[in-house]
């Protein structure tokens, strides 16, 4: 059986780690070994920790004497991890049955593909789910390879992966490296765009794990409060790739446009959201960067739609809106 090295960075969801832990020393047809790194978690992670290290020899826990933030973390358990198969999966996310058997099926038997994810499901706060299907409900095939060009196209300007369902091969995570400090929230999408860069990748038709998404989430909270910074990183993240890729994809002009505007579509997007929560300021700065990054949007449906919003400011615009819902209800 091949070995899957899973570690679980840790910070205040001693709450959810005993679940997280189980769900991996369930999975079928693997060798699992589990690593629990405790940022310094100020809740009783060390207890819930030290427990499950205890009852199974596949675990280990360990716990940071400082707070040393979620890249060092990530960076310390590529190091550790020494298997086939490595995936990083947060103390509040969960595998589902059979997830890393049929990552590993796939990887065994299509060595050039260097990353395999798949569906996850998304646990609302209110105890609803829902699905994340990275490639739309026209997949109908049970697993899809992609070339690293392929799957850049995909991605473009988003992070295409669903985290708790990425699953590495270790000797290629080594190859590339950790996650860069400079992307603390782009970090993932940067990660496997540079793994794309390197080989192929898997696409498996199931549900591979449960993403919890709930107001303490790092990320939700960034990004609400600066939609810029994250389009600045994905910006970063683009041209670190290029700067570092092979000589072919360093030369692809064609990708790299393709992937300049989406992003710059993107950022519109985001304007349109800033202008219509009556933020022009910053919906103004962020049509900036979109020019910036792509002058092609000029010539987009999301441009003219917040030029036109722009035109009659934001108080009509919202009366407008308002107008419109009640006719449609």
């Amino acid at each position: 059986m091949q070995r899957v090295d899973v570690v679980i960075p840790c910070y205040n969801y001693s709450h959810f780690l005993q679940e997280c832990v189980e769900s991996v020393l369930s999975q079928a047809g693997v060798d699992v070994r589990v690593l629990i790194i405790d940022d310094c978690s100020p809740d009783n992670t060390p207890e819930v920790g030290m427990a499950l290290a205890s009852r199974d020899t596949r675990v280990t826990y360990r716990r940071h004497t400082t707070n040393m933030r979620h890249i060092a973390t990530y960076n310390e358990g590529i190091d550790w991890a020494g298997g086939d198969l490595f995936l990083l999966l947060s103390a509040d996310d969960y595998l589902l049955p059979g997830a890393l058997g049929r990552a590993a099926e796939l990887m065994r038997n299509l060595p050039d593909v260097g990353l395999a994810f798949g569906n996850a499901l998304i646990a609302e706060p209110n105890g609803t789910m829902k699905r994340a299907d990275p490639l739309g409900d026209n997949n109908v095939h049970p697993m899809q390879i992609l070339s690293g060009r392929q799957f850049m196209r995909l991605s473009g300007a988003r992070n295409l992966v669903p985290t708790p369902t990425a699953v590495v091969r270790t000797g290629l995570q080594k190859q590339v490296g950790g996650y860069k400090k400079e992307l603390p929230h782009a970090g993932d999408m940067e990660m496997w765009l540079r793994l794309a860069s390197h080989a192929g990748v898997g696409f498996i038709n199931a549900d591979q794990a449960v993403y919890r998404q709930h107001t303490s989430n790092m990320s939700l909270k960034y990004y609400g409060e600066n939609i810029l910074s994250d389009l600045l990183q994905r910006k970063m993240a683009f041209e670190m790739l290029f700067s570092q890729a092979t000589d072919g994809l360093r030369k692809d002009e064609m990708l790299q446009r393709f992937l300049a505007r989406d992003l710059g579509k993107q950022a519109l997007q985001q304007a349109g959201i800033a202008f219509n929560n009556f933020d022009v300021e910053t919906a103004v700065a962020i049509q900036r960067f979109a020019l910036e990054v792509s002058p092609d949007v000029r010539n987009s449906l999301p441009w003219i739609k917040l030029v036109c919003k722009q035109t009659i400011g934001p108080k009509c615009w919202y009366a407008l809106n308002s107008m419109r819902r009640r006719v449609a209800a």
